[in-house]
């Protein structure tokens, strides 16, 4: 949620700004700002309600700003509506100092009452202003800006990653950090302070990823870290491989229908390098043969998409490992007691390996004495430095709200580290084993053969679009792939849509059902497959439109019965969620594209929840 960038060079800063904003809009786009220092104008602030092209045009493209030194900052609101007032950058009451902040300060009250009986005066509802006032206080009482941020972290609760310009220091930006994501960008004669590496990418790919309690002073020449004693800190860099163009749209009318497209690409990434010599090597891990047959449980941690993919976890894992296996909403996990012990193996998944829940959760699992192994998208995020073993999906950047290509290099890696660990265990036979590692090798083909034939599920999506209630039903590994497929169209198309075991449809969920209701029933799972018809049956009898999703080989039988069919190629058993994602999220998209929603910016959400 929310996004930062700061630059501070040779070049007038407000274009940059601007355009580093446009690159993050994906995390925050209902309001947005830019404060700019220069020597003839001082500390200018434009900042407005709305999408961020509102704020460019306000301001030509940047070019009325003067200045070389800037911070700006896209917002998905949290504390106060989205109005101009409640936009960052907020000033301190002097206007001597400018603050942007990513996440949410929790005793912000307790701090703004001590600041409203010091005399000072609000203008915002935000917590944000709360720091900035705050920061002047402490800055009015040692005159050192350095210091001040100091006192402020050690004084406030809850996260943060801050922005900071004060005009008594010309040509710095101060940042600092806990829990929510800052990288600083390192160039020749200019650097870069932002909360996604997308932003700079475009000029620079030398960066560091700030650490908590961290300070950082930019300069033009130099950037200077502190930790939270205001000790030097020295910050190993890092090189951004991935070409710019895989944050535009490359000609698609959406980034989620480009990504969409790109999982067969994806996939290759994420599972053919892991595979030699027909055996899954996963050389990262540093577990060793003991170590994982000591383990007694697996707990999968996540949350949205990524708890899907948990959910599709535990049912391949349990088949290939024979240990049990729990699933944990990251929210829920240090509120529930959880049994986490040495035995515990606790696989965390996170996209952009800063998602707050998931990292506080990991962090207690560590704390009960759990193994942690992290599935994440971006290297060197918190999630992926604090675990213990960490699988990275090689997804590129995502950058349409509602994911796509990370649900699936996810679920990859996690039924690549399936195999591995059965294999380890000796509770997969040898020739599964090979038929599933020759398997994984098919599944781009097909993912492509499914994205072939996107005319027939556009059709259907423009057949039921103007539905307002959906159901998903499935059973075993078609229930958990009904979730993610249940959780794309909602979040894009505003459809009311729940997803449920079939199972469970005469214990209450059936009394929903009438005439018209459109149920999308899964089908692709084979053992079950005559279950998942008999389910189809019964909600027809009710008068619901069925859209069916099953194999190639259940095909003619289906059609039989549904309304409608579609059909993806046939896989081994643990792939073929793999593929029958690929229509629901298509299915999903088209449906938002014929309600005339903003896909890649739905309402309410942003990309990365940084935020408890």
């Amino acid at each position: 949620m929310c996004g930062i960038i700061g630059y501070v060079g040779q070049e007038q800063a407000a274009p940059i700004l601007l355009q580093g904003l446009f690159r993050m809009e994906y995390r925050g786009y209902d309001s947005a700002g830019v404060a700019v220092w220069s020597q003839e104008k001082g500390l200018q602030v434009e900042k407005t309600k709305g999408r961020i092209q509102v704020l460019s045009d306000l301001l030509h493209g940047g070019d009325d700003m003067e200045g070389t030194m800037g911070i700006g900052h896209t917002r998905w609101a949290t504390h106060g509506e989205p109005s101009d007032i409640n936009a960052h950058p907020h000033v301190s009451e002097s206007g001597n100092i400018a603050l942007v902040h990513n996440g949410i300060i929790e005793n912000y009250m307790e701090i703004k009452e001590f600041l409203l009986h010091q005399g000072i005066h609000f203008s915002s509802d935000t917590d944000s202003e709360v720091v900035a006032q705050l920061l002047e206080y402490y800055y009015d009482k040692s005159h050192d800006m350095l210091d001040a941020v100091s006192r402020v972290i050690h004084r406030i609760q809850g996260s943060y990653g801050f922005g900071i310009i004060c005009s008594d220091y010309p040509g710095s930006l101060i940042a600092a950090r806990k829990d929510s994501p800052l990288i600083l960008g390192y160039g020749d004669g200019f650097h870069f302070l932002a909360s996604d590496v997308t932003a700079m990418i475009q000029y620079t790919r030398d960066i560091a990823y700030m650490d908590d309690g961290e300070i950082a002073v930019i300069t033009a020449n130099s950037i200077q870290v502190y930790n939270n004693m205001l000790e030097p800190v020295k910050k190993e860099h890092q090189h951004v491989v991935w070409d710019v163009s895989a944050a535009e749209k490359g000609g698609y009318p959406h980034f989620m229908f480009k990504e969409i497209m790109e999982q067969p690409e994806a996939f290759r990434k994420a599972v053919f390098p892991r595979i030699r010599d027909g055996r899954v090597m996963l050389e990262d891990l540093k577990l060793t043969t003991w170590q994982i047959r000591d383990f007694n449980k697996i707990d999968i941690i996540a949350c949205g998409s990524s708890y899907h993919v948990g959910m599709v976890g535990k049912y391949n894992l349990e088949r290939l490992l024979r240990r049990p296996v729990e699933v944990f909403l990251a929210s829920e996990f240090r509120y529930c007691d959880p049994l986490v012990d040495k035995k515990t193996l606790v696989i965390v998944i996170s996209q952009s390996g800063e998602t707050l829940d998931t990292m506080a959760a990991m962090r207690e699992a560590k704390r009960l004495g759990g193994r942690t192994l992290a599935i994440v998208n971006v290297m060197g995020s918190s999630i992926a430095r604090e675990a213990d073993d960490v699988l990275y999906t090689w997804a590129g950047p995502e950058i349409a709200v509602a994911t796509t290509k990370a649900y699936s290099t996810q679920l990859a890696v996690l039924d690549l580290l399936g195999l591995y660990l059965a294999d380890v265990l000796g509770t997969v036979e040898p020739e599964e084993y090979d038929a599933i590692v020759k398997e994984a090798h098919t599944i781009p083909e097909k993912m492509e053969a499914i994205l072939a034939k996107t005319a027939d599920i556009q059709y259907f999506a423009s057949q039921y679009f103007n539905h307002d209630s959906v159901f998903f039903i499935g059973r075993n590994l078609d229930y958990a792939m009904g979730l993610e497929g249940s959780l794309k169209l909602k979040e894009i198309s505003y459809i009311h849509s729940e997803a449920y075991a079939s199972g469970e449809l005469k214990h209450g969920t059936i009394s929903l059902i009438e005439k018209g209701t459109l149920v999308v029933a899964l089908g692709t799972y084979e053992p079950l497959f005559d279950k998942a018809m008999s389910n189809v049956v019964e909600v027809k009898a009710r008068g619901a439109e069925v859209l069916a999703l099953t194999t190639d080989n259940f095909r003619e039988k289906m059609e039989k019965i549904a309304d409608s069919v579609i059909s993806v190629p046939c896989t081994h058993q643990i792939f073929q969620p793999s593929l029958g994602v690929v229509p629901l999220q298509l299915f999903a998209y088209y449906v938002a594209l014929h309600r005339g929603c903003d896909i890649d910016k739905p309402r309410n959400l942003a990309k990365s929840v940084t935020v408890e």
